[in-house]
């Protein structure tokens, strides 16, 4: 076999190919065949809907989204270096240095900037 080493990939592949078909096929056999009207409204709470779908928010909703998504990501990217530090060496610390000075000048930016204010 050329590609040896790879059966639990192709394993994982193939449950996360069939598990999201499992669950639609799931979803079509399990739910009711005639839709009631209530159910075909906008909202199945049963309160009508006031006002129009496009409402403008305030920049700052979205300001403080990125900020968390920025952080969220180095936590994403710190994870696996801080797993594998023992191994990595000196340089591997610099770098992840570099990384988080560059992310605190950001945060230092956007609180500056009065992004993270939230009144």
């Amino acid at each position: 076999m050329i590609l040896s080493g790879y059966e639990y990939f192709l394993v994982f592949l193939l449950v996360c190919t069939f598990v999201p078909i499992l669950g639609l096929v799931l979803a079509k056999l399990l739910s009711p065949a005639i839709a009631s009207p209530a159910s075909r409204t906008t909202y199945e709470s049963g309160c009508e809907p006031k006002g129009g779908a496009w409402i403008q928010f305030n920049i700052r909703y979205y300001m403080f989204a990125l900020a968390f998504v920025i952080f969220d990501v180095e936590t994403v990217f710190l994870y696996p270096w801080a797993v594998a530090f023992s191994q990595l060496g000196i340089i591997a610390f610099i770098e992840a240095l570099i990384f988080i000075s560059i992310l605190v000048l950001g945060l230092v930016y956007a609180w500056r900037k009065g992004a993270l204010e939230w009144s």
